[in-house]
């Protein structure tokens, strides 16, 4: 049973995946998604240096929020928006988690 209408689950030579076909395709988008998210928090990075050169707050309930919103609005499933909802929300929380620890190592660290 398929649950969405994307690509459909056949090799070039019409001949049905098999699971073993659909794990290397799941692990193949992992590493991609390893990728975006290292790339996101690398982002995540530069916003925490503007930040902290202007004394702005890690935290930004309006964004957070904006996110959310943006997530939502291009869900286009099989995942329900609440299980999207969950996953970015942790996101979220390890972004400001990485700012927090960038921010503290700074403030251990010798001035020079």
């Amino acid at each position: 049973m398929r649950l969405w209408h994307n690509e459909g689950p056949e090799r070039a030579n019409d001949l049905p995946m098999e699971i073993a076909d659909w794990r290397k395709k799941i692990d193949a988008i992992d590493r991609e998604l390893v990728r975006l998210l290292n790339e996101r928090a690398r982002c995540v990075v530069e916003i925490g240096e503007i930040k902290r050169a202007n004394s702005l707050p890690i935290q930004q309930t309006s964004r957070e929020q904006e996110v959310l919103k943006n997530v939502l609005d291009s869900n286009q499933g099989p995942l329900q928006n609440e299980q999207l909802r969950r996953v970015f929300q942790q996101i979220v929380e390890e972004a400001k988690g990485l700012e927090r620890r960038l921010l503290e190592k700074e403030k251990s660290e010798p001035k020079s």
